[in-house]
This record gives C-alpha cells, sequence and structure tokens, in this order.
C-alpha cells in the first residue's frame, strides 16, 4: 500500500483505538494482513472453542484456515446440517469471530444482519469477541456509518448471496420490505459493558465489504 495511506491509516486508526477504548473495548493496529493473523492467534489460546458468523474479513487474512487447522475446536456451521444447531452453539463458544459492517471513528461499531446469529452474538453471549475490521469500514460519523452498511454492506452481500432485493439490483438501499432482505436486525454497540469482551484488529487493508 502507498506509503502516504499507509500513514494516513494508522494516524487515523489511533483515533479510532481510542474511541473503542473509551468504550471498554480492547483494540489494535495491524499494518498488514500477516501482522493481524499473529495477533489474532496470539489473543485465542490454544484448545479454545471459536466459531464466526460470515465474517469475510476473517478469512481474508488467514485466520479461518489457521483456526479449522490448528489447535482449536472450529465450530464450523458449514458443517452441520442442522445450521440453527451450530449457531446455538456459537452462543457458548469462547471466541466468536466477526467484523463489522461500518465503524465510527470514535469507536461505534454498527452491523446489520438477516437471521440475527450474527448480531445476537455480539451483543450476548460467546466470552470473547473478536473483529476483524479493514480502514475501508471506518466511517467519521454514526450517520455515514449507518448509510455505509446499508448502501455498501448490504446490497454486496445480498448480491453475494444471490438475494431477489431492490438493493441487489440497484446497488442502493431501497429500505425494502422484501422476503429476501438481509436488513432485519441493526446493532450499534457504543459501549462494552464487560470490558475487553469485545476486541478489535483495525487493518491497514480494504478487507470485506
Amino acid at each position: 500500500m502507498n506509503e502516504m495511506i499507509t500513514k494516513r491509516n494508522e494516524l487515523l486508526a489511533q483515533k479510532v483505538i481510542q474511541g473503542l477504548q473509551s468504550r471498554n473495548m480492547e483494540a489494535s493496529w495491524a499494518a498488514t494482513r500477516e501482522e493481524a493473523l499473529a495477533q489474532a492467534l496470539a489473543w485465542i489460546p490454544e484448545g479454545s472453542s471459536v466459531t464466526m458468523g460470515g465474517a469475510m474479513s476473517a478469512h481474508e487474512i488467514g485466520l479461518v484456515d489457521a483456526l479449522k487447522n490448528g489447535p482449536y475446536r472450529f465450530i464450523d456451521r458449514d458443517t452441520y446440517a442442522d445450521k440453527r444447531e451450530a449457531m446455538l452453539l456459537a452462543y457458548d463458544a469462547d471466541y466468536f469471530l466477526s467484523s463489522a459492517n461500518a465503524l465510527t471513528q470514535d469507536g461505534i461499531l454498527v452491523n446489520i444482519d438477516g437471521n440475527a446469529n450474527r448480531v445476537s452474538a455480539i451483543a450476548q453471549g460467546p466470552k470473547h469477541v473478536l473483529m476483524i475490521i479493514g480502514m475501508n469500514k471506518v466511517c467519521p460519523d454514526l450517520d455515514s456509518a449507518m448509510k455505509r452498511a446499508r448502501n455498501v454492506a448490504a446490497p454486496i452481500n445480498a448480491q453475494r448471496f444471490g438475494l431477489q432485493t431492490p438493493c441487489a439490483k440497484t446497488g442502493l438501499c431501497m429500505d425494502c420490505k422484501s422476503p429476501d432482505t438481509i436488513c432485519c436486525q441493526f446493532l450499534i454497540t457504543r459501549f462494552s459493558r464487560h470490558a475487553g469482551r469485545i476486541r478489535v484488529i483495525l487493518v491497514n487493508e480494504s478487507l470485506g465489504f
């Protein structure tokens, strides 16, 4: 990545990290995907039970493969015939992997979900939540973060899943009530009641959607 962009991202990340820490969450900066992977694995003890929502960012830094192939109890919902069973197991996991659809400069996390398994696990259940977030998801404020989640992340995910939503066809949120809508629940995480339960690794990359 361009040296000047990296410098700008690192300076902005420090502001975001301060915001997250003020909200009872842990946060760190990773200059590369490899550094992000090392930080994540250092935080998850061997033998831990780990599961995830649909976090493309965790895949992109190699974390999912490392957990599946390492000394961890990875709960892979894709291997379960009963997806509900796998989703319920997530609530008692030691670590839940996720990302965010958007993150404000002062540390507020924004997530949209269809089935609510991801946002509900972020809010309550797993002992720890680890979020891998690329700097492309950082927004100036809550309003712009909500707009990003609805007009960038949601349409791309609707297209990825082959859903028949208006946003999948137009690329923009139409505030629909389509049977296929994935904008069913909105989670705004402005503070963590349990100190350090949520940890964010900010990565100097464009990750996820």
